[in-house]
């Protein structure tokens, strides 16, 4: 399936969402991804949400992190070349809203691609073989070539799989796990 038209499809299908709903199934992810065998690890990876596109409220999900007292990285983009440059998450940490309202880190201290464990993927489409849509850049893609094969790489989605693949190039990552406010989808 072309990706160009489900990213329009996804982006209308989440903007029509209320602020409420967005809210329940954000934090229905957040109680699915408990149900995962991953909470072993120290070194989690999670987007911070753009709330003008509806996507997922990840604090949810921060505060489980914070809960478990685990070590929650966070990243800056780099609209150049496409890049993010990682950061633990701390009580210090300042935010700051980029050109396209994600809130990133203004400095810190900054952790390598290779020692996370777990990398919490935003996406706005994926299919039954773990095959994801983005909104189109690549960042993920570039980031996660730089961890370790071993790295989960978890989609969080408001929606349930497409039915038909998704069509994906040889630098396209797959997901390991994605997560709905009504189950999980294995892809290992």
């Amino acid at each position: 399936m072309n990706k160009s038209l489900l990213r329009k499809k996804y982006k209308n299908l989440r903007q029509q969402l209320s602020h409420t709903q967005v809210d329940d199934y954000s934090l229905a992810i957040a109680n699915q991804l408990l149900k995962l065998d991953i909470w072993d690890k120290s070194f989690y990876h999670v987007f911070l949400t753009i709330e003008e596109q509806k996507e997922i409220n990840t604090d949810y999900i921060l505060n489980i992190l914070a809960g478990k007292d685990k070590n929650i990285i966070i990243s800056k983009s780099d609209l150049k070349d496409y890049s993010m440059t990682h950061f633990l998450l701390t009580d210090n940490t300042t935010l700051k809203k980029s050109t396209y309202n994600v809130p990133e880190p203004v400095d810190g201290i900054e952790i390598q691609p290779s020692q996370l464990e777990v990398v919490f993927i935003p996406l706005l489409a994926f299919d039954k073989t773990g095959n994801r849509v983005g909104y189109g850049k690549g960042f993920y893609d570039r980031f996660l070539d730089h961890c370790k094969p071993e790295t989960l790489k978890i989609g969080l989605s408001f929606f349930e799989a497409e039915d038909e693949t998704i069509e994906a190039s040889e630098d396209d990552i797959k997901l390991d796990y994605c997560v709905t406010p009504n189950g999980i989808y294995s892809f290992i």
